[in-house]
C-alpha cells in the first residue's frame, strides 16, 4: 500500500512549531510527501524555506519517503526521488480563483498514480486539474473528467462542442 499525505497546512489552525511537532513523526510511514515551497520547513528541522528545500531531499529519503512532490504555484512543480528531480512547468491560463488549486493538483496526480502512469505524466495531470480549477470561480466546479484532461493539449483555435 502506498501512503501519500499532503501536508496542506492551515496556520488558522495550529502553530508551525504545533504542527512540525506533529507532522514529523510520521514521515517514517508516508511513501509521497505533497508540501508547498513554504510547507517543507513544517516536517524538516530547518524553519527557512530555501534551506528546507535543500535539505528535504537527503533527509525525507533518510526518513523513508520514497517521493516529495513541492507544488510550487504558477511556477508548476517538482517531484524528488532516489533518481532525482522532475520538473513540469504550470499551465498559463488567466486565473479567476485560486480556491481549490492545490487540492486539485492533488487530484491530478494521485489519478495519475492510480492510472500507473509515470512521474512526468502525473506531473502534467496534476497542473492540468490545478489549471482547470483556477480558471473557474468555485473549488471544484471547474474540474475537468477524464476526457477533458486533453484540451489543453489543443492547437489554439480549436473549437470545441
Amino acid at each position: 500500500m502506498t501512503v501519500c499525505f499532503d501536508v496542506n497546512h492551515r496556520s488558522r489552525l495550529w502553530s508551525a512549531d504545533r504542527a512540525r511537532a506533529a507532522l514529523r513523526p510520521i514521515l517514517a510511514h508516508i511513501d509521497l510527501l505533497i508540501a508547498s515551497e513554504d510547507e517543507l520547513p513544517l516536517v524538516l528541522d530547518r524553519s527557512d524555506a530555501a534551506e528546507a528545500e535543500a535539505e528535504a531531499v537527503d533527509t525525507l529519503l533518510s526518513k523513508g519517503v520514497g517521493e516529495r512532490l513541492v507544488k510550487r504555484g504558477a511556477r508548476g512543480a517538482t517531484s524528488f526521488t532516489a533518481d532525482g528531480a522532475t520538473d513540469r512547468a504550470a499551465r498559463r491560463v488567466d486565473a479567476v480563483d485560486l480556491v481549490g488549486a492545490g487540492d486539485a493538483f492533488v487530484a491530478g496526480y494521485l489519478s495519475g498514480f492510480l492510472d500507473g502512469d509515470d512521474i512526468l505524466a502525473r506531473l502534467h495531470r496534476a497542473v492540468t486539474t490545478a489549471a482547470f480549477a483556477v480558471a473557474t470561480r468555485g473549488d471544484w466546479e471547474g474540474l475537468p473528467t477524464r476526457d477533458e484532461l486533453g484540451l489543453f493539449d489543443q492547437p489554439d483555435g480549436t473549437t470545441i462542442r
